[in-house]
Formats: structure tokens, sequence, C-alpha cells
């Protein structure tokens, strides 16, 4: 249930990206012709662009994460038996919990901190941009649950107990596989 959850809450997250980049795209194009055709611009564009561009990479780690598309080393890991890539596969994703509760923490205090902080040009709470982080650490924080609850009821697979790629040029579509 969890992990269908996560499926259809990466594609409305690609989506969103998707349209974040095109609206990034037309800004700086936009501002760009704006500049040189006629002398002017587009005022918020540097901005908003910016914002965009802060939400695109954190959104886009959640999408990689469940996607097992993040770059890693899985040298030692992969020639142990299963039994230990079971139990480094459990203390990895407690210590990246630990990590998802850190990164909520210290974004949550910064969202407040900045709450009343405005932008330059948009005039928009401050809080906002630092609000992704505590986005990222909650959709983190459930993709790992969601696999050490897969782990548990068994439903995870030998070939996903290492999930990094060595390389980019691996696809992400198939498990890592195993050395």
């Amino acid at each position: 249930m969890l992990n269908r959850f996560l499926d259809r809450y990466c594609r409305f997250l690609e989506l969103v990206i998707s349209v974040a980049l095109a609206v990034m795209v037309v800004l700086v194009f936009g501002n760009v012709v704006m500049r040189y055709a006629f002398n002017s611009g587009i005022t918020l564009s540097e901005e908003l662009s910016r914002w965009l561009f802060v939400w695109v990479t954190f959104l886009g780690a959640i999408v990689a994460m469940k996607d097992g598309a993040h770059l890693g080393s899985d040298t030692i890991v992969s020639k142990l038996s299963v039994r230990w890539q079971k139990i480094f596969f459990v203390i990895g994703h407690g210590l990246m919990l630990f990590v998802c509760w850190l990164l909520f923490k210290g974004s949550l205090d910064q969202t407040i901190i900045n709450w009343d902080s405005t932008s330059a040009v948009m005039e928009a709470s401050m809080g906002i941009f630092y609000a992704c982080g505590m986005v990222l650490a909650v959709s983190g924080a459930l993709i790992l649950v969601d696999h050490l609850l897969r782990l548990m009821r068994g439903e995870l697979a030998d070939s996903e107990l290492i999930g990094v790629r060595e390389s980019e040029e691996e696809p992400i579509d198939v498990p890592a596989p195993l050395k």
C-alpha cells in the first residue's frame, strides 16, 4: 500500500518538476531576450528561477531515491552473504532515517526563523524556500520505511539489497547487478 502511494506520489513529483523546469526555461530565456532586444527584463525571473531550481533539486532527489538512481559504492557489501547484506541494509537505512531527521529538524528551524522574512522581489515568505528540506526529509523517510517494511515482509528481492549504481550509465529500471 505504501509502495503504491509512493509510486503515485513520485509520478506527481515528476509532473511538478517538468512544469517547474518549463517555467524556468521560459523565464530565463524570456529575460535574456528582453534584456538584449528591448533593454528591459522580467523582474522576478532571476529570483523565481532560483527558487524553482532549489525545489526541483530537492524533489528530484526524492524521485531518484524511490527509483534507486543515486550513485554509490557497493564494493564491500556486494561481497557479503545475503544475511549480512540484510544486516547492513537495515543499518544503512537506520542511518539514513537519522539523516532525514536531522534534515527535517534543520529545515523546520530555518523555515520558522525565516517565515516572517520576505524575498526581495517576489515578497514571498522565505520560509517557503527552506520548506523544501522538510518535504525531502519526510518523503525520503517514507521511502526508507517502505524499504524496511518490504524487507521485513520478505517482499524485497536479494538484488534490491544493494540499492546503488556504480555508474550513471547503468539503467535504473533493473536491479543493480550482484558482484
